[in-house]
C-alpha cells in the first residue's frame, strides 16, 4: 500500500523537489508551503506520515504538530529542519513528533522514516479500533 504522505515546508522548490522524489518512490504526496494549509488539510484528510519543517513564517512547526497530535494523534509527524537547535528537537520528540531530520535529507533515510510512521499510524489505528468494538461489546452486556 502506497504511503499516503503530506510535505509541509515554506521553500516551494524544495517541496518540489522532495515530492518528485518521494513520488518515484511510489509514494502518494500532497505538499503545501504554508502552515495554515497545512492545518486546514490535515482537518481534512488523513495521512501516513506528515513531513514539517520545524520552522516557517507565522505560525512555526511546533504549533502545527501542537494542533495534530490534538486533533489526529494517530497521524505521525517527522519534523524537517536545516536550522532547528538541537532544544526545538527535543521539544518537538516530547510534544509527539515521531523522528527529526535535518535538511538535506538523505532520500534513503526519509523512506525509511515514512515506512515506520505507516506502520506506527496502522498499530495505532488497530488499537483504536479494538478498543471502540470492545467498549461497544461492553455496553451491551457481550
Amino acid at each position: 500500500m502506497a504511503e499516503k504522505v503530506l510535505l509541509v515546508d515554506d521553500e516551494k522548490e524544495f517541496v518540489e523537489g522532495l515530492a518528485e522524489r518521494m513520488e518515484l518512490r511510489g509514494m502518494n504526496v500532497s505538499t503545501c508551503t504554508n502552515p495554515q494549509d497545512a492545518l486546514e488539510m490535515v482537518n481534512n484528510e488523513s495521512y501516513d506520515a506528515i513531513i514539517l519543517d520545524l520552522q516557517m513564517p507565522g505560525v512555526d512547526g511546533i504549533e502545527v504538530l501542537k494542533h495534530i497530535k490534538k486533533t489526529k494523534p494517530e497521524m505521525q509527524v517527522i519534523l524537517l529542519s536545516g536550522h532547528a537547535t538541537v532544544e526545538k528537537g527535543i521539544e518537538a520528540m516530547k510534544l509527539g513528533a515521531m523522528d527529526f531530520v535535518e535538511k538535506p535529507a538523505d532520500i534513503n533515510v526519509l523512506t525509511d522514516k515514512i515506512k515506520k510512521a505507516q506502520a506506527r499510524k496502522m498499530i495505532l489505528v488497530e488499537k483504536k479500533t479494538e478498543k471502540k468494538v470492545k467498549d461497544i461489546l461492553e455496553h451491551k452486556g457481550w
